[in-house]
Order: C-alpha cells, then sequence, then structure tokens
C-alpha cells in the first residue's frame, strides 16, 4: 500500500532532520503493517477471511471506513474500496490477457460497499468479500506522516513525499516556496524524460493517479487500472494521468481517483471541484 517514504526538511538541524526522518519511518511502516492487504495476521486480513464474522477496529481503522463510505457516496458508487477482488481476474501487467467476461462476471456479486455492516467497535464483511484500501491508503499515510510532523516540529516546513503523492506542512524561511515536479505519462514511462512540469508550493498537497504503469494492451486497445466496480471493466475514456492540488494530500488523491472514474468527463468534474489540477491523455 505504501511507498517510499522521502522527506525534504528545511532546516540545518541535523539532529531534527534525523528524527523527523525516523518518527516518518516508524509511522510508514505502523500504517503499512496494519492496513496492507499484502501482510499476513494483521487487520485487513483478519478481516478480509473472517467469513462472515464481526472482527474488532479501533478508531483509526473506524474513520477510514467512514472516509471510504463518504467517497463511495459522492462517486455514486464508483468508488468502492471492496472491487480490490477483481485483481483476481485482471493482471495489469502489460501483457494482453484480457480476463473472460464469464470470470469477470463470477466476481460481481462479491462486490458492494453497501453489503458492509461496521460500527464504532465492528465490522462485518460477508464470506467471498474483501476490503482493500490501496485506493487511500498511500496519501492516508502522507498526510499522517506530515501531522507528526508539524507536532514535533511546527515552524519547521517539510515536504513528505510518497512516490510522488506530497504534503507540504508549511512555508519554507522567508516564505520561499518548493520547486516540485510533476510527472507526465510520458516521463513516467520514461524517466530521461523528466518532469512534465514544475510546480512552485509552499503548502499544501499534491497526489497524482494514472495508468501509465499498470495496464493491460490488447488488439491496440489499451485497458487501464481504473476499474468500474460496477461492470468489472476498466473505465472507459480514463486520462492517462491526472494530478490534483489540494489543502490535504488524501483530498487531492481522492479528487485525482475520482476524476480518472468519470473517464471523458474528468476534467470538467474538476473544474467543477474549484481544485488545480493537470491532465493528460
Amino acid at each position: 500500500m505504501a511507498s517510499p517514504c522521502e522527506l525534504l526538511i528545511d532546516s540545518q538541524d541535523r539532529q531534527l532532520a534525523e528524527q523527523l526522518t525516523a518518527i516518518a519511518f516508524n509511522e510508514c511502516q505502523r500504517i503499512e503493517q496494519k492496513y496492507s492487504r499484502y501482510r499476513r495476521h494483521n487487520l485487513i486480513d483478519k478481516i478480509n477471511n473472517s467469513n462472515g464474522q464481526k472482527i474488532a477496529i479501533d478508531d483509526e481503522t473506524y474513520r477510514l471506513l467512514d472516509f471510504a463510505n463518504t467517497c463511495y457516496a459522492i462517486s455514486e458508487g464508483l468508488f468502492d474500496i471492496t472491487s480490490g477482488v477483481l485483481r483476481k481476474v485482471w493482471k495489469f501487467d502489460g501483457s494482453d490477457n484480457i480476463p473472460t467476461q464469464q470470470q469477470v462476471q463470477k466476481i460481481l456479486p462479491h462486490i458492494g460497499w453497501s453489503k458492509i455492516v461496521y460500527d464504532k467497535n465492528n465490522i462485518a464483511v460477508p464470506d467471498g468479500m474483501q476490503l482493500d484500501f490501496g485506493g487511500i491508503g498511500k496519501e492516508y499515510a502522507v498526510d499522517s506522516v506530515a501531522k507528526l510532523c508539524v507536532k514535533h516540529a511546527p515552524s519547521v516546513s517539510v515536504v513528505v513525499n510518497f512516490g510522488g503523492d506530497i504534503q507540504v506542512t508549511c512555508a519554507r524561511q522567508n516564505n520561499q516556496a518548493w520547486l516540485i515536479g510533476i510527472e507526465s505519462f510520458e516521463s513516467q514511462q520514461n524517466a530521461q524524460k523528466g518532469p512534465q512540469k514544475v510546480l512552485s508550493i509552499q503548502q499544501g498537497g499534491l497526489a497524482t493517479s494514472g495508468d501509465a504503469k499498470r495496464f493491460l494492451l490488447k488488439d491496440g486497445i489499451r485497458y487501464g487500472h481504473i476499474l468500474n466496480p460496477k461492470t468489472g471493466y476498466p473505465i472507459e475514456g480514463s486520462a492517462r494521468s491526472i494530478t490534483v492540488a489540494s489543502k490535504h494530500c488524501i483530498q487531492a488523491g481522492l479528487l485525482a481517483t475520482l476524476a480518472l472514474l468519470q473517464g471523458s468527463n474528468a476534467e470538467e468534474f474538476l473544474q467543477q471541484q474549484g481544485v488545480k489540477f493537470w491532465c493528460y491523455r
């Protein structure tokens, strides 16, 4: 779920830099160990293998579930953290291996956020269904690390970077901005091309979603990894890459993903949200 965490710290205090780096690493590991679907015997693994039985949850998990519920509601069901089970038939490895309609149809009954029952203490996931926080987990980790940096160094500007998902805690000394490059679709495929655009950021979040590295290609048709949970197939007309700037990284990440889910209407959707964005097709 998480990517390697990189910090840029506007301070000459080496001890402080080492302290913040250690805090960031520990928080990244904590969230990864708790919520990654790739780990065994963690909370998500217990939930996904509970066979419909209630599993106890804490306040942090309840808040993440509530955020996922909000995402589901505002996307009219397109953002659904139960849709991760589609990975059983969709392998976005750049090949031409497209699943059959029968394979996809077999998965669909195991998708549907409305089937999940939870409260502040417990969650019950029907047998055969799974949760996947991958769509919000990395951005949540970015914001969580940024909050800890603010707590321990409130006046020091820190850039938290998880593989291109970014949060800048505050302005640098003398109100200097950080210069941050965002990738184009081409630069994501070829690192030698460099960033498409360099942004000046004093404070706030930045997130990018796209299919540059996760796709299938068959008969000249490109299938991106953003799937429609209602059909089980990739969203048609989806942009190759969308970057959104917002107050917090988790908000930017959500809007970038929601825009991809809008297909050909991505730009119109983002304009309605009143945020800065960069869309590449």
